[in-house]
């Protein structure tokens, strides 16, 4: 299966609105274990929803607009 950006900003969004600023937390984590699992593309995964996250709290990144990744 494959996520565009737009779901996995919406994915993000949704984490963020049901958790708050612990999401970031969360998925931080995730990114660790993961690693630490040696499952990269898992780690992969959660390292770009923390990149979602944190432009969607500190940029104000809106899960309703097209993402452009550069």
């Amino acid at each position: 299966m494959q996520l565009s950006a737009n779901d996995l900003c919406r994915l993000a969004a949704d984490l963020k609105d049901e958790h708050g600023p612990a999401a970031l937390d969360f998925a931080r984590r995730a990114v660790l274990s993961f690693e630490a699992e040696g499952a990269q593309d898992r780690a992969r995964f959660w390292f770009t929803l923390c990149v979602f996250l944190t432009d969607i709290s500190d940029y104000g990144l809106s899960p309703n607009r097209p993402v452009t990744i550069h």
